[in-house]
């Protein structure tokens, strides 16, 4: 596989998801029966993000990458559960949806989630970054109350209420790894 071998951990998923750690191991997580055919082409499939990651982690300097103590995490998530609730019920009228409960957690790969349920998840890191990409995050999360998905309507909605939406994605997509924490 490339340049790359990757760790295949099978389990009770129904897709296959790949990770890219920090330290340049990858990760490809399978369902119980996925075929090896399955898996060698959900790979190769994907070879090109795969090299795109590494080759951001190789040119990413240790000394860009935050470290955080257990204390210093506490704090930000019980900022972001001050700020975010507030920044949630703004955007959600102004979207015209509801939302179930909102839970902070120091999460290692996403920024934020919402369920089926309409429960959302947002990481308390969010608080490291401009409020400007909390507010996409917040925008993007809220969005899938109405589309569960990423299609051209989806983003129309959340470009509807956050036109900068964009910009902000770009700058967590190009900084957002220095505050990952492993």
């Amino acid at each position: 596989m490339g340049n790359f071998e990757p760790e295949i951990i099978r389990s009770k998923r129904k897709s296959f998801s790949l990770e890219v750690k920090r330290d340049g191991k990858v990760i490809v997580r399978v369902p119980m029966r996925a075929s090896i055919a399955d898996i060698r082409s959900f790979i190769e499939k994907n070879e090109d993000w795969v090299k795109k990651q590494l080759k951001k982690i190789s040119d990413t300097p240790e000394t860009d990458i935050l470290s955080l103590s257990d204390n210093e995490i506490r704090f930000l998530q019980e900022d972001a559960k001050r700020y975010i609730p507030d920044k949630v019920a703004y955007y959600a009228e102004k979207i015209g949806v509801t939302y179930g409960r909102i839970t902070i957690k120091h999460q290692r790969t996403r920024w934020g989630s919402c369920s089926a349920k309409g429960n959302l998840n947002f990481n308390c890191l969010l608080m490291l970054t401009p409020p400007q990409v909390v507010d996409s995050v917040i925008v993007h999360e809220l969005c899938h109350r109405k589309h569960m998905n990423h299609s051209d309507k989806f983003y129309a909605e959340v470009l509807r209420v956050y036109p900068d939406y964009y910009k902000w994605d770009k700058w967590l997509k190009e900084n957002g790894r220095r505050y990952v924490i492993e």
